[in-house]
């Protein structure tokens, strides 16, 4: 079973460093800014490295369950693959981001679009296995 899901677990774990790497982001931000919790408001400088770092989070649960699910119902190394792209995408987000507001939306974009990626694999591969269970039908079969 772990041989099955350890490259999901892998991305999983860089997902959770990318995380804690925003957050620390925003501490590095909240002292050369001198914005005190529970303060979200200051320069555009650190407004921008806060909701970058507060949108990655919003959307972070998103991605861990669909990667999950169009790893183990579709597969494993395609979900892991796009589970990197989503966490580079992501990461060229936040650094975007705190550049400028603009710089933030080719990387948005793309990472959206792997969303979707994951989201069609995960619908797939969660048909496949209710038709297979539950009708007796096997599309890849009839697909070959």
């Amino acid at each position: 079973m772990l041989d099955q899901i350890h490259l999901l677990a892998a991305v999983t774990v860089l997902g959770v460093l990318e995380q804690a790497y925003f957050f620390l982001q925003v501490i590095n931000a909240r002292r050369l800014f001198g914005i005190s919790p529970p303060k979200t408001s200051g320069p555009p400088e650190f407004e921008r490295v806060f909701r970058a770092q507060v949108n990655s989070s919003e959307y972070f649960p998103i991605f861990l369950a669909l990667l999950w699910q169009a790893g183990l119902f579709f597969h494993q190394g395609l979900a892991a693959a796009l589970g990197l792209l989503y966490l580079y995408s992501r990461y060229c987000y936040f650094m975007g981001y705190w550049a400028s507001s603009s710089e933030r939306l080719a990387p948005i974009y793309f990472s959206t679009g792997v969303l979707w990626i994951l989201i069609a694999a995960s619908a797939l591969g969660i048909l496949h296995s209710l038709l297979s269970h539950y009708v007796g039908l096997n599309v890849l079969q009839l697909l070959t």
